[in-house]
């Protein structure tokens, strides 16, 4: 058993080509703790979002703070703390912070790849 206290895992600021505007990301579990899933704390500053995007294996965001949106190339959706988002492996989406508020989420996925 492992024990993971969010506020001593060190925030990066997330530089891939995925996101656009700034992003801060906490890994909290990846491949060195579990083969199965990876947990990641990811923030996006006002107006900050990725690319659309796919997942070669399903997705779960977990809404933990400020105001986001989540959307395919056929709907947007604004999403707030307590809601949950559930996109299937291969969904073109994006995600991330409306213009007038920071976003924070919690990512669960499974080792897989990240195409955009």
């Amino acid at each position: 058993m492992k024990i993971v206290k969010t506020s001593e895992v060190k925030a990066e600021e997330a530089t891939s080509a995925l996101f656009r505007g700034k992003v801060v990301r906490q890994t909290l579990i990846d491949e060195k703790l579990a083969k199965e899933f990876r947990l990641t704390v990811v923030t996006f500053s006002p107006g900050a979002r990725n690319v659309f995007h796919t997942h070669t294996t399903d997705q779960v965001l977990y809404v933990i703070d400020g105001k986001g949106i989540v959307a395919t190339e056929k709907e947007e959706h604004l999403v707030t703390p307590g809601m949950v988002a559930f996109i299937p492996a291969g969904e073109r989406h994006w995600h991330g912070a409306t213009e007038d508020a920071s976003f924070s989420h919690v990512s669960i996925t499974t080792p897989g790849q990240t195409k955009f």
